[in-house]
């Protein structure tokens, strides 16, 4: 451990957005490397945020992230019983049941609209919040004048429209256009934001020991994005020297086409 990461331990790190993959790997990892670990999810007692709390001491909060109150509660409350929060992961992408295999002439307005204010209207709030309080805050005992870091989980769709998925492509390239204009902003006064697309299904361990993804299947020659490793890509760029501090990281299986 480098003494800039030793200054960084004891840090309170948020993940809004909470599941079995990326989410539950980032907060045993950052759990593990001395960080005060907070999961905000809608359905906080979920069985794998149950094991995380009981196992890594993380603190689980319910939140609907496409909620401005909501998202500003989360702040206060985890600001005051964890501090306030140097790293910050939105880890919603909006995909929902029903939104992928519709053309345009017949995807369901209401939905469109669900997955985008889940997705990059979520990211606004979250990314807001997280701001404010880290402009509020004194720059990393380091001296590298790092104030925080905020990372958005991304798709493939971010940076390419597939067909017959219009709602989730809009919803993706909404979510990088905010983190681009963010960290355009934001980067010169401290704080490092950063989004990583993932170009993969994503297979986390199931109690077998295999990796699997619901939709995929079951990993093979790591075929599929592991989020162990997801989660390390995440706690590096959190600790990145600011003068190569990156903003696009895009994750993809050695197999993958594109």
């Amino acid at each position: 451990m480098t003494s800039q990461d030793s200054d960084r331990s004891g840090e309170t790190a948020l993940i809004v957005g909470g599941g079995p993959g990326i989410s539950a790997s980032c907060a045993r990892l950052f759990s593990d490397n001395g960080m005060r670990v907070a999961v905000a999810a809608r359905t906080p007692d979920k069985p794998v945020l149950v094991e995380l709390a009981d196992r890594f001491d993380v603190r689980n909060y319910g939140c609907d992230a496409a909620d401005p109150a909501a998202v500003d509660g989360l702040f206060e409350t985890v600001t005051a019983e964890l501090g306030s929060p140097t790293l910050v992961v939105h880890n919603i992408d909006g995909r929902m049941p029903g939104i992928f295999r519709k053309g345009i002439a017949e995807a369901d307005p209401d939905l469109v609209r669900d997955v985008v204010m889940n997705s990059a209207y979520s990211a606004f709030l979250v990314a807001q919040q997280a701001t404010k309080r880290m402009l509020d805050g004194p720059p990393d005992a380091a001296g590298a004048g790092h104030r925080g870091t905020i990372i958005f989980t991304n798709a493939s769709a971010a940076m390419k429209g597939y067909p017959r998925s219009g709602a989730f492509a809009m919803a993706c390239q909404a979510k990088s256009g905010l983190a681009q204009s963010m960290a355009r902003e934001l980067m010169r006064q401290g704080i490092h934001v950063a989004q990583v697309p993932i170009d993969a299904a994503i297979g986390w361990t199931q109690a077998d020991g295999t990796r699997a993804h619901r939709m995929a299947g079951t990993s093979v020659d790591d075929n599929m994005a592991d989020p162990e490793r997801i989660a390390e890509t995440y706690l590096q760029l959190h600790r990145q020297h600011r003068s190569t501090w990156a903003f696009e990281v895009v994750l993809r299986p050695w197999v993958e086409n594109w």
